[in-house]
C-alpha cells in the first residue's frame, strides 16, 4: 500500500511538472509562402534552432511553410490582427503597408550585395525595421533575396528597347510597375503561384526575379532567356506581430532578436549556394544567360526618384547611398 501511494505521489509530481513546464514554453506560429527548400526556409528552420538553444526551451517556433496560411498579404493581416506571430514578405509587398519600404525599390539603388548588406546591418536597417510599429508589424532582420532581373520566352532582353510591347510580370508593387513603364514594358501584376501557367499560355512574356526563384518555380521550363541587368535588390522581411511582440518579456525580445540576426547571416551563406546551384542547373537546361549593359538600364529608370520628394524619405535614401 505504501508503494501504491508513493507511486502515486510521484505520478501526481510528474503531471504537475510537465504541466507546469508545458505553461513556459511559448511557441512562435511562423508562417510563409516558400517551399521547404528555399535558403529561406533553412534560415527559419536555423532561427528556431538558435532561439531553442538561448531560451532553453522556453521559446520555440513552429513553422507554417509553402503558403499554407495564405500568401504574402494574408499572412501580413494575421500579423496585424494576432492570429499569426511572424512571417516572411518581400519589401515590395510590405510597401503597400509601410510606404517607406518602396526605398528598397528603388532600381540600383545598392552599388553591389556588399553595400546592401552594410546598410541591412546599419543604423538605417534597423530604422527601416522599426517604420511598421504603427501598423503593428515589427521587423526583425532582413533576409538576402539577390538581385532581380528579367527573364523571356521569346528573346533575350539586351537593353531596355528590348522591352517594348512586352507584357512583364510584377509583384504586386507599384514601385516595379512604375520601373517597368519606364524600361519601355508593360508591366502586369500576377500572384507568383499562377505565373508558371501565365507564361505558358502566353498571358505575359517574361517576368522578372532572383536567380533562385526562377530556378525552383522551374520557370527555365518556359523562359529560355535570362538576363542578369540586376535592377533592383528588394530583400525579404522577417516581421513579428506588435501584439505578439509586447507579449514577450524583455529577455524573450532579446533572444529574438538575436536569433533573428544569426538566421540572417546564416541566410546570406545558404542564399549564395543556392545561386551558384540554381546557375549551373539552368545552364544545363539549355537557358541563354545573358550579361548586359546595365546602363542603359540605369538611365532609363533615374526618373523614379521624383515619386520622392519629402524631406524624410530623401534622407533615407542620402544615407543609404553614403554607406560604403
Amino acid at each position: 500500500m505504501k508503494r501504491i501511494r508513493i507511486a502515486i505521489m510521484t505520478l501526481c509530481f510528474f503531471l504537475l511538472y510537465s504541466c507546469k513546464k508545458d505553461e513556459e514554453v511559448k511557441t512562435l506560429r511562423l508562417a510563409h509562402g516558400l517551399d521547404t527548400n528555399h535558403p529561406v526556409h533553412s534560415a527559419m528552420v536555423h532561427l528556431g534552432t538558435v532561439l531553442e538553444q538561448k531560451s532553453k526551451g522556453k521559446l520555440q517556433v513552429k513553422i507554417y511553410p509553402s503558403g499554407q496560411l495564405g500568401a504574402e498579404r494574408e499572412c501580413l493581416e494575421l500579423l496585424q490582427i494576432g492570429s499569426l506571430d511572424i512571417t516572411k514578405v518581400s519589401a515590395a509587398v510590405l510597401e503597400n503597408f509601410v510606404s517607406e519600404y518602396k526605398i528598397l525599390s528603388i532600381p540600383y539603388l545598392f552599388k553591389d550585395k556588399n553595400h546592401s548588406h552594410k546598410v541591412f546591418d546599419s543604423s538605417i536597417g534597423e530604422e527601416l525595421l522599426s517604420k511598421g510599429k504603427p501598423y503593428l508589424l515589427k521587423g526583425l532582420c532582413f533576409y538576402d533575396a539577390g538581385s532581380r532581373n528579367f527573364y523571356s520566352k521569346d528573346k533575350p532582353i539586351l537593353s531596355p528597347e528590348s522591352l517594348n510591347s512586352l507584357k512583364i510580370r510584377v509583384q504586386k508593387s507599384n514601385m516595379a510597375v512604375s520601373m517597368v513603364q519606364l524600361l519601355g514594358g508593360s508591366p502586369t501584376p500576377i500572384s507568383w503561384g499562377e505565373l508558371y501557367t501565365a507564361l505558358q499560355q502566353g498571358v505575359v512574356d517574361g517576368a522578372e526575379n532572383n536567380l533562385p526563384s526562377f530556378y525552383t518555380s522551374k520557370h527555365y521550363e518556359v523562359c529560355k532567356y535570362y538576363s542578369f541587368d540586376e535592377h533592383t535588390s528588394v530583400p525579404d522581411i522577417l516581421l513579428i506581430g506588435m501584439n505578439t511582440w509586447e507579449n514577450l518579456d524583455d529577455q524573450e525580445k532579446i533572444w529574438l532578436e538575436e536569433a533573428a540576426y544569426e538566421s540572417a547571416l546564416f541566410q546570406r551563406k545558404a542564399w549564395a549556394e543556392a545561386e551558384r546551384i540554381a546557375l549551373q542547373a539552368i545552364k544545363k537546361a539549355g537557358v541563354d544567360i545573358i550579361y548586359p549593359d546595365k546602363t542603359p538600364f540605369t538611365e532609363k529608370t533615374k526618373k523614379i526618384y521624383d515619386l520622392f520628394n519629402d524631406p524624410e524619405t530623401l534622407r533615407i535614401i542620402k544615407e543609404i547611398k553614403s554607406i560604403e
